[in-house]
This record gives C-alpha cells, sequence and structure tokens, in this order.
C-alpha cells in the first residue's frame, strides 16, 4: 500500500491528480472553509500515523496524531479524531461524543462513531442515551443495534414479536444485543420454548453452535450444555444420551442428527431410518430429513433429492407449513435439478421456490428456475396453457436485467443482448457537484493514503439518495481518479440511465489484448475475471493472499512463472505487466485443462483446480445447472458473474451480439474417456 506523501508525488495523474484537480476541501475541525493547492496542502503523515497507533492501540500516539491534523488543518482530520476517541470508547461519556458529533455534522464519521456508540450504550444498559441516539442514526444497518432497538420498542408497549424474531433468526454470532432482546421477550412470554427451539435449530443449521448454546441458556443452563455434547461427538450422543420420551428431548436429538448430517449425511439418514424417524414429532423428523438433504446436496450426493422427500412427507403429516431457513430450501432446489441423472425434479423444484420467503422469491435465480420448473411441467398437465403463460410472465421480468440470469432469461425468450443506449453527457453542473462533494473528496485521500477500506465506507455513505445521474457523475469522477472498483461500484447503482463504458471499463486495452492474442486467450473473458477479481485495482490483496490485478496467489505466481520461463521474483507479483502475464498464462493453462470449458475454468480459477474436478463428476448437467450448484458461495456467485461479465465486454469489443449459453457451453459431466489427462501438477 502507498502510504503519506503519495498523492504530492504523482500529481497530474490517478487518485493523486483527482485530489489536486478538486477546487476546494473542506477544513472543519476549526470551523474553516479554504482553498487547498499542492503548495498548501498539510502533511498526510498524522492521518497515516493515526491509524497505524489505532491498529496497536497505542493511546499516546493515537492523541499526539490527532492533535497534529486537527492544528494543521487536515481535510481528514475527522479520521485522525475518529480513530482517537474510537480507541477509548469503552471510557467515554456522552458529553465526548456530543461535542465530536457537533465537530463532524453530517460525516460518515459522525454516523460511523454513533453505531459504535450505540452498541456501547446497549452494553452500558444506558437506554435513556440510547433513546436518544437511535433516531439519529442514520445508516440504521447494524443488527444488534436494531435488536436493542426492538428490545426498547417492546417495553415501551409496542408488538414487535415478528420483528424482533426475524433479527434473531437471522443474527448469525452470539452478539449480546440480540441476545438480551430474547431474553427479554421470553421472560416477557412473547417468545416461547417453540422460538427458543426454532433459533437452536437455524444455528446449528448455519453451523454456530455456540449461538444455539445461547439460546437454549434461555430455557435452562442443563439444556445449552448438551449442545456442546451433541456438537461434539452427535453420534455418540444419539446412541447414549438421545431420547425423544419428552419434546426438548426430541428437540436436543433433532440438533445431533442434524450435527451428524455436516459431516455425514446419509449416516444421519441411516440413523433416521434405523430409529428416530418414528421417535422424533413428524416437524422435526422433517427437519432432521431436510438437514440430510442440504447437506447431501452440498456434496452432490445423489441422495439428497430422496432425503429432502422424506422431509416433505414428514411435514405433510404435521399439516404445518415447513419452517426451513431459506438456504435449506435453495439447496433443495439445487439438488432437484441435478436429480434423474441431470433431467430434473421440477415438481421438487417448484414446492422448494414456493416454500421460500416472499424476498428470496423475488432473486433472480429462482425466478428463472420456477419458469424453468413450470415449462417442464406444463405438457403433463390440464393447465398447459397457463402455466407456460406464466412462465413466459416470470423470463420477461427478469430478462434483459444486467445479471447472469436476467441474460439467461432474454436468451430463453429469443431476445438478443441489446447494450443500453449511451445516456446523455454529464453537464458542468453535474461534474462539478461531484468534484465538489466533501465526501467524495475525502474517500479518494484515504485510498490514496492506503487507507482503502475506509475510503470505500466513506464514498459509499456519500452515495445515499443518490438518483442516477449523480451516481454516473461520481462514477465518472472516479474513473477519471483511475479508482476502478469506485467507478464501477458506483456506476452499477444506477436504474434508469447506464453508461455501459463506466460499468465495463478496459484499463490497459491495449495490454490485455495484444497478452491474450498472444496465447489465443479470448480477451472479454480476461477482462470479465479481473473485474469480478479486483476490480483493476493493481496493488489489491486479498484476506488469503492472492495479489494484484489477477489475484494471483504467491505458489501460483511462482510455479506459473517456472511453467512459462519467466525470472521471476516475489516482490514482481504485483506488477502490472507481471501479473498479468502470469494470470493470463495460468488462465489459458486451467481452461485447457477443462477442455474449454469457460464455467469450469472460472471456478478453478478461484477455488483451485481439483474442486471443480470433483464438481463435475456425476451426471452430465446442462452447464447453468452445474454452475448454480457449486458448493461454494463465493465460486458460485464468482463463475456467474466472471460469465455475465465476459458477455457485455465481447458486445462492447466486437460490436456484436454475443450469446452466454454459447459462451456456457451445452453441458458440465465427467472427463471424456479419450480427453487428455489432467494435469495434476496445476495449483
Amino acid at each position: 500500500m502507498k502510504q503519506a506523501g503519495m498523492a504530492k508525488a504523482v500529481y497530474g495523474r490517478g487518485i493523486a491528480g483527482e485530489w489536486r484537480r478538486a477546487a476546494w476541501l473542506m477544513v472543519v475541525g476549526a470551523g474553516l472553509a479554504m482553498p487547498l493547492t499542492a503548495s498548501s496542502a498539510p502533511s498526510d503523515a498524522p492521518i497515516v500515523e493515526a491509524r497505524e497507533a489505532l491498529n496497536r492501540k497505542d493511546a499516546n500516539a493515537l492523541v499526539v496524531a490527532r492533535a497534529a491534523a486537527v492544528a494543521a488543518g487536515h481535510p481528514l482530520a475527522m479520521w485522525a479524531d475518529y480513530f482517537e476517541l474510537s480507541n477509548r470508547l469503552a471510557e467515554a461519556q456522552q458529553s465526548e461524543l456530543d461535542a465530536f458529533y457537533a465537530r463532524w455534522p453530517g460525516t460518515y464519521v459522525e454516523d460511523r462513531l454513533r453505531n459504535d456508540w450505540l452498541l456501547e450504550l446497549g452494553k452500558r444498559r444506558d437506554w435513556a442515551n440510547f433513546a436518544v441516539e437511535y433516531p439519529r442514526f442514520r445508516m440504521n444497518d447494524d443488527r444488534e443495534v436494531r435488536c436493542y432497538a426492538l428490545m426498547l420498542d417492546h417495553q415501551a408497549g409496542k408488538d414487535v414479536r415478528k420483528q424482533a424474531l426475524d433479527a434473531w433468526l437471522a443474527q448469525r454470532d452470539a452478539d449480546e444485543g440480540c441476545a438480551l432482546m430474547a431474553a427479554t421477550l421470553v421472560d416477557a412470554n412473547r417468545f416461547g420454548s417453540a422460538e427458543v427451539w426454532r433459533k437452536a435449530r437455524f444455528a446449528v443449521d448455519a453451523g454456530r453452535p455456540k449461538a444455539a448454546r445461547q439460546a437454549l441458556a434461555l430455557l435452562s443452563v442443563n439444556t445449552a450444555s448438551s449442545v456442546g455434547e451433541l456438537t461434539d461427538n452427535p453420534m455418540r450422543y444419539l446412541v447414549r444420551n438421545a431420547s425423544a420420551s419428552s419434546r426438548p428431548g426430541a428437540e436436543l436429538a433433532t440438533l445431533a442428527l442434524m450435527r451428524l448430517a455436516t459431516n455425514d449425511p446419509d449416516a444421519a439418514a441411516l440413523q433416521l431410518d434405523e430409529r428416530w424417524e418414528r421417535a422424533l414429532p413428524p416437524d422435526l423428523a422433517a427437519w432432521a430429513w431436510a438437514s440430510a438433504g442440504k447437506q447431501a446436496a452440498l456434496k452432490l450426493l445423489p441422495s439428497a433429492t430422496d432425503h429432502f422427500q422424506r422431509a416433505a412427507l414428514r411435514a405433510s403429516r404435521d399439516g404445518a407449513e415447513p419452517d426451513w431457513p431459506d438456504d435449506t430450501l435453495a439447496w433443495k432446489v439445487r439438488a432437484a435439478l441435478r436429480a434423474n441423472d441431470g433431467r430434473g425434479r421440477w415438481q421438487q423444484v417448484m414446492q422448494a421456490i414456493n416454500a421460500m420467503g416472499a424476498e428470496q422469491q423475488r432473486d433472480p435465480a429462482w425466478v428463472y428456475w420456477k419458469a424453468r420448473a413450470l415449462q417442464a411441467l406444463a405438457p403433463n398437465s390440464q393447465e398447459d396453457e397457463g402455466m407456460r403463460v406464466l412462465a413466459a410472465e416470470l423470463l420477461g421480468s427478469i430478462a434483459g436485467h444486467m445479471h447472469f440470469y436476467g441474460k439467461l432469461a432474454a436468451e430463453d425468450l429469443g431476445r438478443p443482448l441489446v447494450l443500453p443506449p449511451k445516456p446523455a453527457p454529464l453537464t458542468a453542473e453535474e461534474t462539478d457537484a461531484a468534484r465538489s462533494h466533501p465526501g467524495l473528496t475525502r474517500a479518494l485521500q484515504l485510498i490514496a493514503l492506503g487507507l482503502r477500506s475506509e475510503g470505500v465506507r466513506e464514498w459509499n455513505f456519500s452515495l445515499r439518495g443518490m438518483g442516477d445521474r449523480e451516481l454516473l457523475a461520481a462514477a465518472q469522477r472516479a474513473c477519471d481518479a483511475e479508482v476502478w472498483d469506485r467507478c464501477i461500484n458506483t456506476s452499477d447503482r444506477t436504474r434508469g440511465e447506464i453508461d455501459i463504458d463506466q460499468r465495463f471499463p478496459m484499463p490497459f486495452r491495449e495490454q490485455v489484448l495484444a497478452r491474450a492474442k498472444e496465447i489465443d486467450l479470448d480477451p472479454s473473458y480476461v477482462f470479465g475475471l479481473i473485474r469480478q477479481e479486483s476490480r483493476f485495482i493493481m496493488d489489491a490483496r486479498s484476506h488469503v493472499g492472492a495479489s494484484g490485478l489477477m489475484q494471483i496467489m504467491p505458489a501460483t505466481a511462482r510455479w506459473t512463472a517456472r511453467k512459462i520461463g519467466l525470472d521471476y521474483r516475489q516482490d514482481m507479483i504485483t506488477d502490472r505487466e507481471v501479473n498479468l502475464r502470469l494470470g493470463t498464462s495460468y488462465l489459458k493453462l486451467v481452461l485447457d485443462d477443462f477442455g474449454g470449458s469457460q464455467a469450469m475454468a472460472a471456478a478453478a480459477y478461484n477455488a483451485g483446480p481439483n474442486r471443480p474436478r470433483r464438481w463435475r463428476e456425476g451426471p452430465v448437467l446442462e452447464t447453468a445447472v452445474w454452475a448454480e450448484n457449486i458448493p461454494f458461495n463465493e465460486t458460485r456467485d464468482y463463475v456467474k458473474k466472471v460469465l455475465s461479465n465476459a458477455t457485455y465486454y465481447a458486445a462492447i469489443i466486437s460490436g456484436r451480439t454475443p450469446s452466454l449459453k454459447e459462451r456456457l457451453g451445452a453441458t458440465v459431466g465427467p472427463r471424456d474417456a479419450s480427453a487428455p489427462t489432467a494435469d495434476k501438477d496445476l495449483p
């Protein structure tokens, strides 16, 4: 990352040049607005030093850095102030927060610190100040804060049972705010044991046993301790301790079966067959079977659909609608798409999608597959024509939308990909408004200093409430500054006016085109992958260590360099030319190893080649079905976005009408016996 002084070193180009081109920057702190030029720009050192001191939890250094930033009137002084106060928030008083808000009104750091302070007030049980602060929290995007607020609404006499239960079920980790809210509603008899056990099942289904223990502690300490036993060794618990003679015992046995299914879904199914299906109440037997189905689907086992069928049969005996998590229903759809040797169980697809919540049913993936299910079921139905009409309406509702399933839907309806018309040019007033926007300016400065996380948050906060034209102007400001991730992400937010060149920029176009031609690689595929990998950020680094434009892992870079005979050192990994050469070379090797399948090669680029080799085993599948069944959420999303991106880049580069289905290829299945053996050396 580039540190202090970078912005003054390369004026006239990229982020730093954009900073200089901004005519005015707001210097708050002293309550003044003053022009900031290259010669008068204060040193960036206090801001960087404040962030580094925060990382070290060095209170003294934070005080010094904050004082220096404020005294110099630095346009980012508010961030040094935020770092310093947030470091000692546990000891802060409300008056200090009020003074901070007064110094930086309307800014991102004001709202960010209010979020932090609301959590602190909740821990302190300072409900008087919480009640004053919460209505002023503009982002209002923190679930734990929301749980505290719902608890206070309940205590004020409001009926919050549904919202509170939804928030509690959506809670991922065992946080204090949602736990306190749940305990309060349990004490008030607004939540009963049924809600507590449902929360425990949701937590175990999500692989969060700590959250399950926290929930069950509301019933009894002994019940909560049983979660530890069944989590550590579910089979032993089922054999030695489990009993269905009471409802709590049956619930614990169900949690043990769900936990067993996580590692061995067929072993859980065997336990259900041999004993527990008959012993458990129908609703809990259905839960256990559904859990076995989900885990089998995640492992791409053919038994998944049968497990889900057993779950549906048990649920029907109970007479109530299954209350399974939406993610379980999503895997029921995916398993059904793979079933019958790739021909699908379309009735099961319909059942699962119809059982989802309204919001999830609107997801383009499930809109598309429900339409396909209707088409498949129509010929054998008395409602043939009506089902076909409904299918066409569903496809039409997403056709042309700029995502994977929007393109597939359009092609199913025979509509070619048409690029949106270019918006009217930005006016001088629109451009000036974006260039003089204080939050956008601060965001670009933060990014220039290497504080990308802070800069991204400042940028996104600044976009709130913007219309299409304002978003286009903000996106163009980022494009001009060569901050490509903000350029793309901001342009992606527009709805009525779409600038295709902003959404799908091509930095380094000549280099990419030349390199792709040199090794016979589709340049639109390369651009589609880079857009998803790094958003064209050359010094990007992922949490697992992938680096550069094409996000190459260090070991992969070394292996590829040896393979192509490149004289290489590890410090060259973020060099644009080297990274592009290594990334395209590796991508070409992977693509060739998977017989030219761009879907499998993209999966291999993201998750390593061994995984898609396993994922291709089993029935021969339509490629879209195969992609939807990728077990890793990140890789599944990645493959769809890379291929969708590539389709747009192909249209821009060639000027022709490309087909996503052609790019996908017809099917994915086991490697053909006549094909070359897999290159097991590929990292």
